[in-house]
């Protein structure tokens, strides 16, 4: 159930009537999309945002079967509920239905009111589900993507340069004398200045792929895929504006009279035989050096 429009639902099914059926029953509630055969179903659910899927099993080229482990089987489509709805009424084809991550099974003839409800209820709670997924991703102070969600993309990227070879680069990013500026402007104003620094480095980072993460206290984590050592430093030139633009007062830092960050970088090459924690360490070894170096700053620190 979605806070600003209708939940969307994908009907599939072979035979015009029974589109049509389940169609005028769910069409004032919800969006209906629908799909005749088996592929363009899988289609849908992986470019559309679709809620839920009504699936017949008996059709030809895809079975509902394939259709729904294929859908099961794919990171983006896996979450969405499915339920049969199918002539079906064997115990064995239900419980193979629900075995292939089916979350529930209805057979024809069936009650229009029962279907509805049952369709409210898996809707709500695939929003619930969503919400709690968000939450348990991202920062509760921030709302940026939280520590946890950094280690699983940190995985994903990681393993994708190596099969593209390609490049990945890892940013650490520390507020500096942050301890000092919470003691003598508050708690309060230190939460205020960790969203603020948040948002700015999440407004310097304009490809789809590159991401910010807390990574905990005042120290964020960011990754970029695919790009060049002197658009790294771009990046990281572009982030430091960004927080030094914010023009937080902050008399008790050595590093300027406002709020200000510094950048320890490096880059891994999917040529290099270098472990993600290898990376890790250089980066902070990086953040360590800008540091003691003044910092304010960045540093790209290589991993050869």
């Amino acid at each position: 159930m979605k806070s600003e429009q209708k939940s969307t639902i994908l009907i599939v099914d072979d035979e015009t009537t029974n589109i049509v059926m389940l169609s005028d029953l769910l069409k004032d509630e919800y969006q209906i999309k629908i799909a005749k055969s088996g592929q363009k179903a899988i289609d849908i659910a992986k470019s559309e945002g679709i809620d839920l899927i009504l699936l017949d099993i008996e059709m030809p080229q895809l079975s509902g079967y394939e259709v729904c482990k294929t859908l099961k089987d794919n990171q983006k489509t896996k979450s969405i509920p499915i339920i049969f709805v199918t002539a079906k009424a064997d115990e064995a084809d239900e419980e193979k239905g629900l075995n292939l991550g089916a979350i529930d099974y209805i057979t024809k003839p069936f009650s229009k009111a029962i279907v509805k409800l049952r369709i409210k209820n898996h809707i709500q709670l695939k929003y619930k589900t969503d919400l709690l997924e968000q939450y348990s991703l991202h920062d509760g102070l921030t709302n940026i993507k939280n520590r946890r969600f950094f280690d699983d993309a940190f995985d994903v990227m990681y393993r994708e340069v190596r099969r593209d070879k390609t490049n990945l680069t890892l940013m650490m990013i520390d507020i500096d004398f942050f301890k000092l500026y919470n003691d003598h402007y508050g708690h309060g104003k230190g939460d205020e200045t960790l969203i603020k620094v948040a948002n700015a480095i999440q407004s310097a980072l304009l490809r789809p792929t590159d991401f910010v993460a807390r990574y905990g206290g005042e120290e964020f984590i960011v990754l970029l895929k695919a790009i060049n050592q002197e658009g790294v430093i771009t990046v990281c030139n572009n982030i430091l504006k960004a927080v030094r633009d914010l023009n937080i007062l902050h008399e008790y830092s050595q590093a300027a009279s406002y709020v200000s960050i510094s950048i320890g970088a490096t880059q891994y090459d999917a040529n290099l035989d270098i472990s993600k924690d290898k990376i890790l360490k250089r980066a902070d070894e990086a953040l360590y050096e800008v540091k003691k170096k003044g910092r304010d700053n960045l540093l790209m620190m290589s991993l050869s």
